[in-house]
C-alpha cells in the first residue's frame, strides 16, 4: 500500500556517514545493522501510513492505531521489550487571538532506531533534523541520544509559547485600564484556556522525563544518557511553574477587566441618578398642581402668574439638589 504521507530517513550506517532518504528499501538493511542508527520521521495524512511501521517494523497495532488515529492521545510510555512506545505532545505556533493547538508526537526508541510520527508539520522536529545534517555528533552517540534530542528540541518550544502568553497578557491588562470593550473579555478567556492547555501538556510529560531519568529502561538507555532527560525534567518543571503564574495573571486581568466594568456602570448610574432626581421632582410638583385644588392654594389657579412661580420653584429645587449633590463630590 503506497504512503500518504511524508517520510524522512536519516541512516548512519556503522562507521560511515549520515544519509537521508525516502527510499523505504533502505529500512530493511538499516533495520539489520546493529552497530549502525536509524531515525524514520514520519509526517502521518492517514491511517493508511501506518503500514510502514507493521513492515518492516512489526510494531504492536494497538502503538501503531495510537500513531495514526486522528485524536489526540494522553501522554505516556510503555515498554514492548524490544522497544519503548513513547507519546508526547508539541505545541504549535502561538497567535494572540487563537487557540494554542497540541500536536502529538509517537516515538518509538529501538536498539538502532528511533522512529518518530506526527500529524502536522512541526518546525522543532524540522530543526533538529537540520542539526542532524550540519552536525553528524547527534546522530553517532546512539538512540538514545537521538531520542532526548528530539524530546529536548519539543519542549524547548514551549518557554517561547509562555513568554508570548506572558506579554499578551500585559498587553491585555493596559487595555483593561485604557479602553475596556466586550472583546477584551474573549481574549483574556481565550488567554486562559491556552494556560489550561499548556498545563494539560506539560504535567503529564514530566512523569515520563523521570521514568526515563530513573533507569527504568537500562537496555535502551543507557545511565550516562539518561542524566540529560532529568535536564528535560527540569525544564517541564520550570514551565508548569510559569503556567501555573500565567493563570494567576490571567485571572488577575480578568478581575481588573470585571472591576473596570463594575466602576463604569456606577459611574454611569450616578450621572443617571443626577440627570433623574430633578426630573422627578419637576415631575412630583407638576402633578400636584395639576390637581384640582383651587380654593386656599397656593399660587391661585385664576392668578396671571402661577404659572411661572411653580416653574421658578421646580427650577430652583432641581438647582438646590445640583449643588447639594456638588458637595457630596457625587458628580
Amino acid at each position: 500500500m503506497a504512503l500518504e504521507g511524508d517520510i524522512t530517513i536519516l541512516y548512519r550506517p556503522a562507521g560511515k556517514s549520515l544519509v537521508e532518504t525516502s527510499d523505504r528499501d533502505v529500512l530493511r538493511g538499516a533495520l539489520a545493522d546493529e552497530g549502525g542508527l536509524l531515525w524514520l520521521d514520519l509526517h502521518v495524512r492517514s491511517e493508511a501510513d501506518g503500514a510502514i511501521l507493521e513492515d518492516p517494523f512489526h510494531f504492536h497495532p494497538l502503538t501503531i492505531e495510537d500513531s495514526v488515529a486522528d485524536r489526540m492521545d494522553a501522554a505516556k510510555i510503555d515498554d514492548h521489550g524490544e522497544y519503548i512506545f513513547i507519546v508526547v505532545q508539541a505545541l504549535g505556533g502561538y497567535m494572540e487571538h487563537e487557540e494554542l493547538q497540541a500536536v502529538e508526537v509517537d516515538l518509538y526508541l529501538g536498539p538502532n532506531y528511533v522512529v518518530s510520527c506526527h500529524r502536522a508539520a512541526l518546525p522543532s522536529i524540522e530543526q533538529f533534523k537540520e542539526r542532524c545534517r550540519r552536525d553528524e555528533t547527534l546522530t553517532s552517540r546512539g538512540t538514545d541520544w537521538l531520542l532526548h534530542g528530539i524530546l529536548d528540541a519539543i519542549v524547548d518550544e514551549y518557554l517561547p509559547i509562555v513568554d508570548a502568553v506572558d506579554e499578551t497578557i500585559d498587553d491585555l491588562e493596559a487595555k483593561v485600564l485604557r479602553t475596556p470593550d466586550r472583546t477584551l473579555l474573549q481574549q483574556i478567556m481565550m488567554v486562559k484556556r491556552n494556560a489550561l492547555r499548556l498545563r494539560r501538556a506539560t504535567t503529564p510529560q514530566r512523569e515520563i522525563m523521570a521514568r526515563l531519568d530513573r533507569g527504568e529502561f537500562p537496555r535502551l538507555i543507557r545511565p550516562e544518557t539518561a542524566i540529560y532527560f532529568r535536564d528535560i525534567y527540569d525544564h517541564l518543571v520550570r514551565v508548569e511553574y510559569l503556567v501555573e503564574a500565567l493563570r494567576d495573571l490571567a485571572d488577575g486581568a480578568l478581575q481588573t477587566y470585571l472591576s473596570v466594568i463594575s466602576n463604569r456602570l456606577n459611574e454611569i448610574m450616578k450621572v443617571l441618578t443626577v440627570a433623574f432626581v430633578p426630573l422627578t421632582i419637576g415631575t412630583l410638583v407638576s402633578g400636584i398642581y395639576g390637581m384640582n385644588l383651587t380654593e386656599g392654594f397656593w399660587p391661585p389657579a385664576d392668578s396671571s402668574w402661577g404659572f411661572g412661580a411653580v416653574v421658578a420653584v421646580m427650577g430652583a429645587i432641581a438647582l438646590g439638589l445640583l449643588l447639594y449633590f456638588r458637595s457630596r463630590d457625587w458628580i
